[in-house]
């Protein structure tokens, strides 16, 4: 099939899910102060509304490539928000505790989810999803897991729990950290290492003290940095385990998107740190900042279209608690280290 036959197959479905981010974008800002959601999670539900209409087959190539290819791309160009110079500005300690809670947490990912009845496939979204950035990491993770009964629904589910966590996190963890009496230094370590979204991260970081948002957007920068190890990471041990089992692998475990990504990390970092190129790279970095957004928007969308309303709300309780049970692990544990300082 030409190039231009993929083109006119996929439209519809592409032109769909555009056409409920540009809906989700519109809706965001109107959303009340006590019910602050993101344009990501309203493009997700309002594309699980449509999903009866959205079944038709002329959607579903177009569908498809938003959460295969178009996911990808959007997820590689992550890689210029991120210098690694302000990383390095982090220190080794904050870093070490950083790494050291996200292995416990996506560890405990698996191990929650088989306590509670789960797939491991769900417990690496739950941990993934907790451990690094959310939504971005929900979906980034989803690309390295094998396809299975449900998978759509368990990504949507834990898109949304970890934003409407994420939110609660916002309000609750600054009064944690004040009740512990450490300085705004640490409460933005704890934030930025514990919340899931970027956009709670800054909210609850900026509400304490410039410095704590300061601390707190460098250490949640650090870990989206570590998204590459951790998508690799799952795909290599989905791979291994259908390789015992005798069965093809899941996917390739060195995903080239993630190899993008850190690839554009080193480019944002040398670029950024000229001044000379600060004319030409800013522009160009800003658009591609700007698609990068509308990619992950526009994936989302696709994905609640081709989620079933009816398959979500049968998940059930086991999938709350994983979910909680990680946010929980993650606070924890970067809380005691933290007091171990």
């Amino acid at each position: 099939m030409t190039a231009a036959a993929h083109a006119r197959e996929a439209w519809p479905g592409l032109a769909l899910a555009l056409g409920v981010a540009i809906v989700a974008t519109f809706l965001a800002p109107a959303m009340p102060a006590f019910l602050p959601l993101p344009a990501m999670v309203i493009a997700l539900l309002v594309g699980i509304a449509l999903n009866p209409f959205a079944r038709r087959e002329a959607f579903q190539p177009g569908l498809s490539l938003a959460v295969t290819r178009l996911l990808r791309i959007a997820v590689a160009l992550l890689g210029l928000r991120i210098a690694l110079g302000d990383i390095i500005d982090l220190g080794a300690v904050a870093a070490l505790i950083v790494i050291a809670s996200m292995i416990v947490t996506i560890a405990s990912g698996f191990a929650l989810a088989r306590l509670f009845g789960r797939t491991s496939a769900y417990g690496a979204l739950a941990g993934a999803a907790t451990a690094v950035c959310g939504a971005s990491a929900t979906l980034a993770t989803a690309t390295v897991l094998p396809h299975y009964k449900g998978k759509e629904a368990d990504v949507a589910f834990v898109v949304v729990a970890v934003n409407a966590l994420s939110t609660v996190a916002m309000v609750l963890y600054p009064v944690i950290c004040a009740s512990l009496g450490i300085d705004d230094r640490l409460t933005g370590i704890l934030l930025g290492a514990t919340i899931h979204d970027v956009a709670q991260v800054v909210g609850a970081g900026y509400a304490v003290s410039d410095e704590a948002g300061d601390a707190a957007v460098v250490v949640k920068l650090f870990r989206v940095f570590l998204l590459l190890p951790v998508v690799l990471a799952i795909g290599w041990i989905f791979a291994s385990r259908a390789a015992t089992a005798g069965a093809p692998a899941a996917r390739v475990p060195v995903p080239v998107f993630a190899l993008v990504f850190l690839a554009l990390c080193l480019v944002n970092s040398v670029a950024g740190a000229v001044p000379a190129l600060a004319p030409v790279y800013g522009p160009v970095r800003d658009i591609l900042v700007t698609a990068s957004g509308w990619g992950l928007l526009i994936a989302i969308a696709a994905l609640g279209l081709g989620t079933s309303l009816t398959a979500v709300a049968q998940l059930g309780w086991r999938h709350v608690a994983t979910v909680t049970a990680t946010t929980l692990v993650i606070l924890v544990v970067v809380t005691g280290l933290l007091l171990a300082m």
